[in-house]
């Protein structure tokens, strides 16, 4: 039993699991291989829980036993219960609690150690604002995606310099937390990392209460990787590889698909955090700039669609919502029985999370290889006979191009207004989640089929059936 305990064989374990955690994370990156990733990435975070179970000195097996349980049923009930729908402010919620859990493995540490060198308190520093900023941040993503707040930006007066002022006094504390040095005559550390934690907390608010409802998969992303970054800090504070490496791969991860969906908006990721798309009046059109919309009812849809040879569906949020997934993939099958050609076209940003769209087709069984990227159904844009699109208001606005005026000029869009006709499925005339106006619906080869996207999808299998 002894060599169970010993250090060579934790280490040899944690190097074990740590390419388990890599060799998965390659599998995710296509579809084909991707749920043998999850399940290899799976079995490294197991077999790293087990060999630190067996090694450590645990303090008592029955806490340990009744949050092994709790997380259990939390986890179960959360891929059990959650719809594919919620999935962004689960994922969302999820980065708080890696935050959250980071901050407290870092507290314990500060708090429970009677002396420590300079490598451990920067690393508890690291854990105490990152963990602070990830968890608060998280929480508000959660309610702007579950719409307990509200989707645009929420800013005050001076907003960036009071953000800019809590940093610096972040870094104070956090130098006098980790060099000791005395700050005023009556001032204990114990006080500093208070106020760090509070300062972290009142960051993250600050950070992401400002960022608009049209720019969530970035910040999902981002806040993806603070939790790892966050974990892999905490692996410094307790001095376990596998925490480091796992933490650098999230946190690496989640940058580099951070950048992804800044290029896929053509900005900055300073421009998302700092300068957001602003407030709808920022891109109101008078009704004469829109254009006459033209509504369309399901039978005439139908019989446009039923003489098609090539058909283009553009899913967004609405699709999302009102779960038309399983009806849009019954729907391209109809098609494709009647001798036309079915394809998907994926903005990276449609959604409120990195590969919603993708996820939700997934779920339907639509097949990977009909989905397509908008540089690859762009330039044969002219072809496509009917595009449909559902509920994806921002990612083919037409403004992206035409308009320098707009806040989403130069954002790569899906040209959905060069296809020979467009159907939009709305329930509204109420602008997209970036809350500005979308000249799409009044060119002249656009029609709006008015409903919820699910039941006009069914509407239209109906019509094919009979």
């Amino acid at each position: 039993m002894d060599i169970f305990q010993s250090e060579i064989f934790a280490n040899m374990s944690y190097i074990v699991a740590s390419m388990l955690f890599i060799f998965g994370l390659k599998q995710l990156g296509s579809p084909e291989t991707a749920q043998r990733g999850n399940l290899i990435s799976a079995s490294g975070m197991f077999l790293a829980v087990l060999v630190t179970l067996i090694n450590s000195q645990i303090i008592s097996y029955e806490w340990l036993a009744a949050g092994l349980i709790l997380g259990v049923i939390v986890g179960a009930s959360a891929a059990s219960l959650v719809k594919m729908t919620s999935m962004p402010e689960l994922v969302a919620l999820f980065n708080g609690f890696g935050g959250i859990a980071s901050l407290l493995v870092g507290s314990a540490e500060y708090l429970g150690a009677s002396s420590l060198g300079l490598i451990s308190l920067t690393a508890i520093f690291l854990t105490l604002i990152i963990g602070g900023v990830t968890f608060s941040g998280s929480l508000v993503a959660y309610g702007k995606l579950s719409e307990i707040l509200p989707g645009r930006q929420i800013t005050f007066l001076g907003q960036r310099i009071v953000l800019i002022a809590f940093f610096l006094l972040s870094l104070v504390l956090g130098a006098q937390l980790i060099f000791g040095f005395e700050l005023f005559q009556v001032w204990n550390p114990i006080y500093s990392f208070s106020f760090l934690i509070l300062l972290a907390l009142i960051i993250g608010l600050l950070i992401t209460l400002p960022i608009g409802g049209a720019d969530m998969p970035v910040i999902i992303a981002l806040l993806n990787s603070y939790s790892g970054l966050a974990a892999s800090a905490a692996g410094f504070v307790i001095n376990n590889n596998v925490l480091i490496v796992a933490g650098a791969l999230v946190g690496a991860s989640g940058l580099i698909l951070t950048n992804i969906m800044c290029k896929a908006m053509n900005r900055s990721l300073a421009n998302v955090v700092f300068g957001s798309i602003g407030s709808a009046s920022s891109g109101v059109r008078s009704d004469e700039d829109v254009g006459e919309v033209k509504p369309i009812n399901v039978s005439d849809a139908y019989l446009i669609l039923e003489a098609a040879n090539s058909v283009l569906v553009v899913p967004g949020y609405g699709m999302a919502v009102s779960q038309a997934q399983h009806a849009v993939r019954e729907l391209g099958e109809l098609l494709e029985d009647n001798g036309c050609e079915v394809n998907y076209a994926i903005h990276p940003v449609a959604g409120r999370m990195p590969g919603h769209m993708n996820v939700l087709l997934a779920e339907a069984n639509v097949s990977y290889d009909q989905l397509q990227e908008p540089e690859d159904v762009n330039p044969v844009m002219d072809t496509v006979d009917v595009c449909i699109v559902i509920g994806a208001n921002d990612v083919v606005n037409p403004d992206a191009k035409d308009n320098e005026g707009s806040p989403i000029y130069g954002m790569p869009i899906i040209e959905a207004d060069r296809s020979k006709t467009v159907f939009i499925l709305k329930r509204s005339m109420a602008a997209g989640f970036a809350g500005i106006d979308n000249p799409l619906f009044g060119k002249e080869n656009s029609r709006m089929l008015f409903g919820d996207a699910k039941e006009s999808i069914s509407s239209l299998v109906a019509e094919f059936k009979s």
